[in-house]
């Protein structure tokens, strides 16, 4: 047992006890607070939908409690376990060129990987999600997407993965940084092309039909600078009660969606709000910000991988016999994680961060109490907890608590 073997196996502990620890923490705090509402939404949502949430939040982490710990058996034996190293063997054995060997590698152990996820994703959908009337899905549906990603997933994977493997084996020592521009190339392409070609595949989108709305919002956006491709309406109730609305694409592409469950729980003002919100996002520039840390940071990865994969330790500490570059690549995605949950705090108040500025920039553009209405019905229709644990949610939450992004929103009325 060398080294990384040590480090990897206490990082993993150590990981996986403090998030264990969390959602104890989290679970109990939910479950001392279902009693009653919280003063500050007492009048605003009924017991019973209090009641709801606390329930739905407490069914969906202690299912992720038990997820957690079959993860952690699939990495494990993924790696010293020896799976990746059988999985590198049979390919082998075919005697293809070490880049289609590596692609192959690469694809399979995708497709692996979601038929092991499988079994979670149809309880979560089925069981948990319907439970709570949430779920809207079909199983006709439910395995249409499936085939329609996995399809997707090889017509996308394949030439990217191979590109970046002859990229690996043949642009030399600073190899990374041709791979971290293709990488950077290609993030941006599928910014581009997901609202144009992909969305479309799985779901239908429809221009905007309330006229009054249509206008206000267009306003909205014109007095703001933000140029679209349209405002449009997706089925999100086909497969879920859930409602959202977000801004997608990039350059001449970019549009405003919202799903038909969403306009069909707010009214004119509240909308708005909720579209102001987001232009907050664009205004402040945090999608450039957040593309930027990305790119730093998988600079900086990437550098650190054309380090390792040179190092006979990594692999033989992770539990591979023969080194290459896939694998190596392969090596690196499945353990950064482990090394980089620690992280997660930082990036979760950044992430406040912004949605608190936004928030103030829908309150200087229209109304902080319309925004607040929004934003309570949206936490009783999704039965969003209201009393989360504090240090859970600093880890894991990329908005702010319920309790204080209201009172930081009444602030401004």
């Amino acid at each position: 047992m060398n080294e990384l073997t040590v480090f990897f196996l206490a990082f993993l502990a150590i990981g996986t006890g403090l998030q264990l620890w969390l959602t104890r923490r989290h679970r109990a705090y939910v479950a001392e607070h279902q009693k009653a509402v919280p003063e500050a939404f007492a009048e605003k949502i009924p017991l019973d939908a209090h009641q709801k949430a606390a329930t739905y939040t407490l069914t969906k982490t202690g299912f992720g409690q038990k997820m957690l710990m079959i993860e952690l058996v699939v990495l494990l034996l993924w790696t010293l376990g020896g799976l990746l190293n059988v999985l590198d063997e049979a390919w082998r054995s075919l005697g293809w060129s070490p880049l289609w060997t590596g692609v192959v590698v690469l694809i399979s152990f995708d497709l692996l990987s979601k038929l092991i996820d499988l079994p979670a994703e149809v309880y979560g959908t089925f069981r948990i999600e319907a439970k709570f009337g949430f779920n809207r899905t079909t199983p006709t549906v439910f395995m249409t997407d499936l085939v329609k990603d996995i399809v997707l997933s090889l017509a996308i994977g394949i030439p990217f993965a191979a590109l970046v493997l002859w990229l690996m084996a043949s642009a030399g020592q600073f190899w990374w940084l041709y791979v971290w521009a293709v990488s950077m190339a290609f993030l941006l392409l599928m910014l581009w092309a997901f609202p144009i070609f992909i969305a479309p595949l799985f779901n239908k989108f429809k221009p905007l039909e309330n006229e009054e709305l249509k206008q206000r919002i267009e306003a909205l956006l014109q007095r703001n600078g933000f140029a679209s491709q349209g405002i449009f309406v997706m089925d999100g109730s086909k497969r879920s009660g859930h409602g959202n609305a977000y801004f997608t694409g990039l350059g001449n592409s970019k549009r405003v969606v919202f799903y038909d469950t969403l306009l069909e729980g707010l009214n004119t003002d509240e909308i708005e709000a909720v579209l102001a919100h987001e232009i907050g996002h664009f205004k402040h520039k945090h999608l450039r910000k957040r593309m930027i840390v990305m790119a730093i940071s998988s600079l900086a990865g990437l550098a650190l991988l054309g380090w390792l994969m040179q190092q006979q330790w990594f692999y033989t500490g992770l539990g591979i016999n023969t080194p290459s570059t896939y694998m190596a690549l392969l090596l690196f995605a499945l353990v950064l994680p482990v090394f980089t949950f620690f992280l997660a705090p930082v990036m979760a108040w950044f992430s406040r961060k912004h949605e608190f500025e936004a928030d103030n920039f829908a309150s200087e553009q229209g109304s902080a109490l319309a925004l607040i209405q929004a934003l309570v019905k949206l936490y009783r229709e999704n039965a969003s907890t209201l009393t989360p644990d504090p240090l859970y949610s600093a880890f894991f939450h990329s908005h702010p608590p319920a309790s204080v992004r209201i009172a930081h929103l009444s602030e401004k009325i």
